[in-house]
């Protein structure tokens, strides 16, 4: 029997913006001909019931809160969605799951770390961002704002619990690793966009990543698509990064891995069902979609880097 075929799909920080995923997995799906079986969030899904939620960031409460209806039983996700945390969600609906729960049919949270298989696929995750500060310190109950900001950030034990992971299909992981910028930087292709700062990122992610070496890593946090590879020095093996903007618009938010088993052998971006990598090429700037799209000036866009 020919491998099992899975159409997975990445989406970057979804922000409360539900409906508008969905009609972009409709979109996918037409595109290529074919279900989409998997969807993987970045975090900072927000799966808040309101806006206004006391618990949720002033710069964040223009943004939908359109979960309600999922959780209340009056839409249903189509496909499965499985997110990791970033550092803006309901962490008090999240807190006493840290393994993970549904949230609503079909609505899934992984958990704050560890290894989860779905469709045949292994599946790393590390929610959260870095704040050397608090890499130290319990958790607390996020019972407020200023400790629901504190949920946000990973802890060193959760950290520990995944470094010794191997084997991994992908690897989800909010904020971005270290360096990778550099590392564009260093290859010298020829691009249209200009690099993000060389300084975003953080370095325990880029560690996980050496250490673990997943296959792919989807991240998400900083609102722009980037494409970098790792590893494959000597016998090393390749860690394919493709980092996601946030789910306001298709272009760069939304990447697609169609598997054949658990070897991935196509991918793209957006919704066009257009392949921008097959099995056997290099990873890089390249692959990314020619123009980055404008920015909306209904979706946030004024926010600062740490409010992402």
């Amino acid at each position: 029997m020919p491998p099992e075929s899975l159409l997975v799909v990445g989406v970057g920080d979804i922000h409360g913006r539900f409906h508008r995923v969905e009609a972009w997995m409709d979109a996918l799906e037409a595109a290529r001909g074919r279900p989409v079986d998997l969807v993987l969030a970045v975090g900072d899904v927000e799966a808040f019931r309101r806006a206004d939620d006391h618990r949720r960031k002033a710069a964040k409460r223009a943004m939908p809160a359109e979960f309600a209806e999922y959780a209340d039983g009056k839409t249903r996700m189509k496909r499965p969605l499985y997110f990791i945390g970033g550092n803006n969600e309901d962490f008090e609906a999240l807190h006493d799951a840290p393994g993970g729960f549904e949230l609503a049919p079909n609505v899934h949270y992984l958990g704050r770390a560890g290894l989860r298989q779905l469709r045949g696929l292994k599946i790393g995750y590390l929610s959260g961002i870095h704040a050397p500060r608090f890499f130290d310190q319990p958790l607390k109950r996020p019972t407020s704002l200023d400790t629901a900001k504190q949920a946000g950030y990973f802890r060193g034990p959760e950290v520990e619990r995944i470094s010794n992971l191997r084997d991994l299909d992908l690897f989800l992981v909010h904020e971005w690793p270290r360096g990778i910028v550099q590392r564009a930087r260093d290859e010298g292709l020829s691009t249209t966009r200009p690099l993000p700062s060389y300084w975003i990122g953080n370095p325990i992610t880029r560690r996980l990543v050496d250490t673990i070496r997943p296959r792919w890593v989807l991240c998400g946090h900083s609102h722009k698509g980037f494409a970098v590879s790792l590893g494959g020095e000597g016998h090393r093996p390749v860690s394919r990064i493709a980092c996601l903007d946030q789910s306001a618009r298709p272009d760069e938010a939304v990447f697609w891995l169609e598997y054949e088993g658990r070897e991935a052998v196509r991918a793209g971006w957006g919704l066009s069902g257009e392949v921008a990598w097959k099995a056997g090429e290099p990873w890089n700037l390249t692959r990314l979609p020619a123009v980055a799209p404008p920015a909306s000036p209904d979706d946030g866009e004024m926010e600062e880097l740490e409010s992402h």
